[in-house]
């Protein structure tokens, strides 16, 4: 069992949930003004880290667009090709939360992790702070995983295919092999606030700082903005109407 310790102190999360709500426009400004932390929680958070391996091979179909003038034509000419990609991609240390009360995106949104400076475990490193206990297994993690390697792999062969107008993948096939999953145990801040009757969850990462949470949006400014924004064009395109009107 690895774990990686704290690095980041409660001040810093408020530190940077701070910064978080800093610079959003369309924030209700009672939010930051009235809202308070209801809870701010130092976890560990359980974690399988797996190892993959995928093997693809990708077919794709792919154009380029070309377009010249001819006399008084526009003319378009379209070639259509084939492209073929294969080989392997091997994945490391990719971190899953296994703790059903954790959102996925959000645990997502947090990494990366430096899992380099995982540490065997050790109880002087739970004090102050809370342990959550896993409760989805490492096989059940490993679907979450093997999408993720897919995506991952399907992106990354895609990159390769360029200089085309456009590529579409017409045939993927991947096979996944994941390793043995070790089991982790990672630093996460919490926070918790209540604004109008909603919670709002906020996180960050207690090794590298990365704080991720939404916010609420202020509707009544954003449709003065939008209202504003149109006014604005209105009066633009009036104007130039004016004036072409005036010098014709």
């Amino acid at each position: 069992e690895l774990i990686i310790p704290f690095k980041l102190d409660k001040k810093a999360a408020k530190a940077e949930y701070t910064k978080h709500l800093s610079g959003k426009k369309l924030l209700p400004s009672v939010f930051s003004n009235q809202n308070h932390i209801d809870e701010i929680k130092g976890v560990y958070v359980p974690y399988w880290i797996f190892d993959s391996k995928a093997e693809a091979s990708m077919q794709y179909d792919c154009t380029t667009v070309q377009s010249q003038n001819v006399g008084q034509w526009r003319v378009t000419e379209t070639q259509h090709y084939k492209a073929f990609r294969s080989g392997s991609l091997e994945f490391e240390s990719i971190p899953v939360d296994g703790s059903k009360k954790m959102d996925d995106k959000l645990t997502e949104s947090l990494e990366p992790f430096d899992l380099s400076q995982a540490v065997p475990f050790q109880t002087a490193y739970m004090a102050g702070y809370m342990a959550d206990r896993y409760d989805v297994s490492a096989e059940d993690d490993a679907e979450r995983v093997n999408a993720r390697v897919k995506t991952s792999t399907e992106r990354t062969f895609a990159e390769t295919v360029a200089g085309y107008s456009s590529v579409e993948v017409v045939n993927s096939n991947i096979s996944l092999k994941n390793g043995t999953a070790k089991y982790a145990l990672l630093p996460v801040w919490i926070l918790n606030t209540t604004w109008k009757g909603n919670n709002y969850i906020f996180a960050m990462n207690g090794q590298t700082g990365k704080f991720v949470g939404d916010l609420p949006c202020d509707e009544s400014l954003k449709k003065k903005i939008t209202w504003s924004t149109a006014a604005i064009v209105a009066v633009a395109t009036f104007a130039v109407g004016y004036l072409i009107h005036l010098f014709t």
